[in-house]
């Protein structure tokens, strides 16, 4: 598949932690034979990154990754998310203050490089210090799903809240009926990748946490709650679901297995 924009040139910043309540040791688990961290490496240069970075933790991980075309920097393992991970890899790396760094978790092996490379180009694009994507809910299961992340815009695209409330609340339609989605307006579900200037990336992370970002538990609310902007476009391809729980691994190891006996 050819990749518009050719010139555009972004590091993919893959954070990924050995330790995890449901799925310890997840970036290792393997996944068609190989460890999940090494398909979503392989996405992430599919989309055309001029470097892929695996931010870890524990030296397995990085032994993991030793035959592939990625650079592994080890990290503190007391980060208290992803971002505070890579903030620590853009000083030690120094990327410059507006050098584009795409936050891919490593948990997304199904990842469509060209959503990989859509945020990035989002963010070129808008006076924005940070961008992500977004995609449309289609039933109302989803929509007041609290696992499911809503976001609303601005007519300029910037988002204006995220929310694991179904918003915006229709209120004559769901006064009638909460069973089915009304035909207006427009819902969309946030996809949690994003890309930042990196000197954004630095600062977001000293930035104190706010409450909304509490009460939600969604950490880019406090970039809009200190005042910053977030550049929202719809994902060109979809987004399947990344790993959480066994069934998650399951499902993604049957698609990626079934890929492989195709070609």
């Amino acid at each position: 598949m050819s990749l518009p924009n050719e010139k555009l040139r972004f590091v993919v910043a893959i954070p990924a932690r050995y330790a995890a309540t449901r799925l310890p040791g997840k970036p290792l688990l393997a996944i068609a034979g190989e460890p999940m961290v090494l398909h979503v490496a392989r996405r992430a240069l599919a989309a055309g990154a001029a470097e892929v970075v695996v931010a870890t933790d524990d030296a397995r991980i990085a032994d993991a990754l030793r035959a592939a075309p990625v650079r592994v920097v080890m990290t503190r393992a007391d980060h208290a998310s992803g971002s505070d991970r890579l903030a620590e890899c853009a000083e030690r790396l120094r990327w410059s203050d507006d050098a584009i760094v795409v936050n891919l978790q490593g948990d997304e092996p199904l990842a469509p490089p060209a959503g990989v490379r859509a945020v990035a180009e989002c963010l070129v694009a808008s006076d924005a210090p940070m961008a992500t994507l977004a995609t449309a809910i289609t039933s109302a299961k989803e929509l007041f799903d609290p696992n499911c992340v809503k976001v609303v815009t601005r007519l300029d695209g910037h988002a204006l809240y995220f929310s694991r409330a179904p918003l915006p609340w229709a209120r004559d339609a769901f006064a009638r009926t909460r069973d089915a989605l009304p035909g207006a307006p427009n819902f969309l579900r946030h996809i949690g990748i994003y890309a930042y200037r990196a000197g954004f990336l630095r600062a977001f992370t000293r930035l104190a946490p706010t409450s909304a970002e509490r009460a939600e538990s969604l950490e880019q609310l406090r970039a809009l709650e200190h005042g910053y902007g977030i550049a929202v476009r719809l994902t060109p391809e979809p987004f399947p679901g990344g790993v959480d729980t066994p069934e998650d691994l399951a499902r993604v190891d049957a698609v990626l297995r079934l890929a492989h006996n195709a070609r």
